[in-house]
């Protein structure tokens, strides 16, 4: 196991931090069944998200009807959708305030960078992790391609002022370990997320936390 102290942290932000999944499924299936697409559980959207909403959206619509000018309209309509929904039923993982309050305590530099749209990440962490100073809180942009291109990962280790290899990140999918790897991070895997650890493990993470305190150690 690395036993390196780390100098900052940047967590994913679904299914890493937070449970989304209820409040992506419910504003996506109230979009799709209106348009008489079929709905789908929400075992389906674990695997369906990660890539941003404009590729969970292409993900959704039935292939007889994939456009580029409809998935246009349903991409409009689920931002708006899940803009105005997104924090009615997801909640905080077990451990994270605890871990959250550890880290701060250790003087910690923390950060969320995510594939959501922007503005509806920082929504999320404006009213879930108000209490807590991540100096950085990104989603998708234009100015950066998703992860797991390395390019975002690595203007905000640039923000943070911390080399890339004093970097521990937290994520829970194949994206956020491959985005690691190739930002020269410790790429951890978070196996109460959306995906399984064989996922996180053959992705290149290096270790596998069972719990949020797991983490602790590596500071």
């Amino acid at each position: 196991m690395d036993n390196k102290k780390y100098q900052a942290i940047i967590f994913d932000l679904d299914g890493t931090l937070i449970n989304s999944i209820p409040d992506i499924a419910d504003s996506m299936n109230r979009i799709l069944l209106k348009h008489g697409y079929q709905e789908y559980d929400y075992d389906q959207y674990k695997y369906f998200v990660g890539n941003g909403i404009k590729r969970l959206v292409e993900i959704c619509i039935p292939d007889k009807n994939k456009s580029e000018r409809e998935t246009d309209i349903i991409f409009d309509l689920m931002i708006e959708e899940y803009g105005r929904n997104c924090l009615h039923k997801t909640y905080v993982y077990d451990g994270i305030s605890d871990l959250l309050n550890d880290l701060s305590l250790r003087n910690i530099k923390m950060a969320v960078l995510s594939n959501k749209a922007d503005s509806i990440t920082r929504k999320i962490c404006d009213e879930l992790f108000c209490s807590w100073n991540f100096e950085i809180i990104l989603g998708a942009t234009d100015n950066f391609p998703k992860k797991p291109d390395p390019t975002a990962a690595l203007f905000v280790a640039d923000k943070l002022l911390v080399s890339p290899e004093n970097i521990f990140y937290l994520g829970d999918t194949s994206i956020d370990m491959k985005t690691a790897s190739a930002a020269n991070f410790f790429p951890a895997g978070a196996s109460w997320g959306f995906r399984p650890e064989e996922e996180l493990i053959n992705s290149g993470a290096k270790f596998i936390a069972h719990t949020p305190s797991d983490c602790l150690r590596f500071f």
